[in-house]
């Protein structure tokens, strides 16, 4: 079984991708960060965005995917609030009762970001 703080990072590298991965707390601030060698330097704002839109809106950045859209109710959400992400990659992080914060995971396929970013909740939560 791999340690918590590392199971993104060796489910990634497994699979041969090099990701930036951030987790926000409920207020969507910055509380962890890393990123792995050979990762871009361009998805370390992607991963940390994605975790701040799933955190400020309470749910998945995924979720919010669809409305985000040209036509789309919350058309143009992306560029509230310093920068958002509104694709896959950025997971809520909760307990029972609230929200905890968000993990956002960037720099492989969006599937794939998406996939880590939920391994990644499934081991902080």
């Amino acid at each position: 079984m791999r340690h918590r703080r590392c199971a993104v990072t060796a489910e990634a590298r497994d699979r041969w991708f090099a990701v930036n991965t951030a987790v926000v707390d409920p207020s969507g601030h910055l509380v962890a960060f890393r990123r792995m060698g050979g990762a871009l330097a361009g998805p370390i704002d992607v991963s940390i965005k994605k975790a701040r839109t799933a955190a400020l809106f309470g749910t998945d950045s995924a979720a919010l995917g669809e409305g985000a859209q040209p036509g789309g109710a919350i058309y143009t959400l992306e560029h509230t609030n310093g920068g958002l992400i509104s694709f896959g990659g950025g997971v809520l992080l909760r307990d029972a009762s609230q929200t905890l914060g968000a993990v956002g995971v960037a720099g492989a396929t969006v599937e794939m970001d998406e996939e880590l970013a939920r391994l990644g909740a499934a081991t902080l939560s």
